[in-house]
């Protein structure tokens, strides 16, 4: 599939050596914090813009002044460095206003998921041990939901876009917005944040939650400095350019690499609430967006558009993100020109080492030239007995070329060194459960990754699955990721989800997908059929179906696999339409009209 020259390995080790060095310069005991790079970003990039929404327009200097109005109004409100306050809005400039300027006052502010309510949200405040909880106004519906500790505070942050209920802004004990425009606009004093430095915490993010409550992930400030210096170096991003941000800000992907980046850059952040396929190309046209995050299904999404004319007149050039299928990457060059440079990349918002794709290598999530020069490791994983497979002496075994492992990150303890640093998450259980101790040499500790990865004699990484995803069936291995994959461009789906279901009587686990079609779209059976059993082996084809709404993803566009695998294919706890492969009329039908026999399930 992929024909594009081998870049010499000595080519791509250079550019990882610069990213390299890009974040070396920062170490935990500095007192250099996220407050110094805002408040140096706003004189060195004073008139340029820094945050576009719809009509509005903040440069970095009226950006600045912004989030010290929130500094100076909060620390009159009694927050001190040190405190936790939750944050839940949806991306809009008084997002950036409130987060920054509370960590300007060394507050650690945690990111609250803006679609969660109830048992995930109380779970949420919990962990992090918040005090406060500053809430867009379109936000204040989840909490009235939720039955929330009675000694918070609620401070509300007005929206004029999606006003509530009068009842519901009245639980809000202070207007936050209102008590910021009264307050100065000076940086406030070094000394409100005295003590502080980069090794500090910043941030509490939290996993994706596409499997069980989430977990709150540890950002510090030497993180997100790091962070923005390294993909500017990555990327060449100047101050000439634009990112698009409409994937979740209280995710890492948009707060750490969109939001430090820009900062670093003094390039501009264009702010979007939600995704919309429809105003994407002219949201990029009108405000001369040259760099974009992406998760896969997004992709999906804009090819999914008739093409227009005019599909190759942007200014739109580099993409950054991970989850981008072969198929899709060459469809997108196709579609929407040749000179895209495709970041790719592998790792997550609390792991210790990475990938990153700068080769344009289609399909690849990075490349390790030379793999002692990093702390990334793949070992051997044994699928079908869910274990590691170990040498004599009871060590971990390196994967050979073509080898599928897990990617592992050793753990790098040395003192004020973040690099290669472990941060973990609020609760050390967590914390502990994702470490492997005694991996290659007694004492050494790897942070495990629960990715599956594999590698090419030139050193290029391969995505393959989550580990537990991965299943059994018919003596087969399957991989949901190799799976969705596959079928993700079938005509009028807009995204899909694999996953492994029990069935009575059968070993293993059965390929069910779980497809979100496009709005108008009917689902043709037959010719699902047909495309499933033409792009994968028997086995791997999807035994059953469900036909999902679009109305329980997570904030990055994926469905919550953990539901969908409790439901299984089980009538009485689904509600959307269920089908069954049937290879001998060669469609899928109806479940309700099959009985389902281990004999027919070969």
């Amino acid at each position: 599939m992929n024909n594009a020259t081998i870049v010499p390995r000595e080519v791509t080790q250079a550019k990882l050596d610069i990213r390299s060095k890009a974040g070396q310069r920062h170490r935990a005991s500095q007192t250099y914090t996220m407050a110094e790079r805002i408040e140096e970003s706003a004189v060195r990039f004073a008139a340029r813009a820094c945050l576009l929404y719809g009509k509005e327009r903040y440069d970095y200097d009226q950006t600045n002044r912004r989030i010290n109005q929130v500094s100076h109004a909060a620390h009159a409100l009694g927050v001190r460095c040190g405190d936790v306050v939750a944050l839940c809005m949806e991306n809009r400039p008084a997002f950036l206003f409130t987060w920054l300027g509370l960590a300007k006052l060394g507050v650690r502010v945690v990111f609250l998921n803006t679609n969660v309510s109830g048992k995930p949200l109380l779970h949420a405040l919990e962990a992090t041990g918040a005090t406060h909880i500053v809430a867009g106004e379109e936000c204040l519906e989840l909490f009235a939901a939720t039955e929330l500790p009675g000694e918070l505070r609620y401070w509300l942050w007005p929206d004029a876009e999606r006003p509530a209920a009068a009842a519901l802004r009245a639980r809000c004990v202070l207007n936050l917005e209102q008590a910021a425009r009264q307050a100065p606009d000076t940086n406030p004093p070094a000394e409100w944040r005295a003590g502080l430095v980069a090794g500090d915490t910043a941030l509490y993010i939290f996993t994706s939650g596409t499997t069980g409550l989430p977990k709150a992930a540890v950002i510090s400030h030497a993180r997100w400095l790091i962070t923005g210096d390294v993909m500017v170096a990555t990327m060449d991003v100047t101050q000439d350019d634009g990112f698009y941000c409409f994937l979740p800000l209280y995710h890492g992907a948009a707060a750490l690499s969109a939001a430090a980046t820009a900062f670093t850059s003094g390039a501009s952040l264009l702010l979007r609430r939600k995704f919309s396929r429809s105003e994407f190309w002219p949201d990029v046209r009108r405000h001369n967006v040259t760099i974009c995050q992406y998760v896969g299904e997004i992709c999906r999404f804009l090819l999914s558009v008739p093409p227009q004319p005019d599909d190759h007149h942007h200014p739109l050039r580099k993409l950054v993100g991970a989850g981008m299928a072969p198929e899709v990457w060459e469809q997108w060059m196709r579609r929407f020109g040749a000179q895209f440079q495709i970041y790719e990349g592998w790792g997550s918002t609390e792991s210790n080492t990475n990938t990153i794709n700068l080769d344009n290598r289609v399909g690849s999530c990075g490349r390790v030239p030379f793999w002692e020069k990093t702390n990334l490791r793949l070992v051997r994983y044994d699928i079908d007995n869910d274990s590691y497979i170990r040498d004599d002496n009871g060590f971990l075994q390196l994967c050979e070329v073509g080898e599928v492992g897990e990617a592992i990150g050793m753990i790098i303890n040395i003192p004020d060194v973040v690099g290669g640093r472990f941060e973990g998450y609020t609760s050390a259980e967590a914390t502990e459960k994702k470490i492997l101790r005694n991996v290659f040499k007694k004492g050494d500790a790897w942070w495990s990754s629960g990715d599956l990865l594999r590698y090419d004699e030139d050193g290029y990484c391969w995505f393959v699955d989550r580990m537990g995803d991965t299943f059994r069936w018919n003596s087969e291995n399957v991989s949901t990721t190799e799976v969705a994959d596959a079928l993700g461009d079938f005509p009028g789906l807009d995204a899909i989800t694999v996953y492994g279901v029990k069935v009575a009587g059968a070993e293993g686990r059965a390929g069910m997908a779980a497809l979100v079609l496009q709005p108008g779209v009917a689902f043709d059976p037959q010719a699902f059929w047909a495309f499933a059993l033409e792009r994968l082996p028997r086995y791997a084809a999807p035994l059953f179906l469900r036909l999902a709404p679009t109305t329980d993803m997570t904030g990055n566009y994926k469905l919550r696999k953990v539901d969908l695998q409790r439901q299984g294919y089980d009538a009485a706890l689904v509600s959307d339409p269920l089908y069954h492969r049937d290879d001998h009329a060669k469609t899928y039908v109806p479940l309700s009209a099959v009985e389902l026999q281990p004999r027919a399930l070969a």
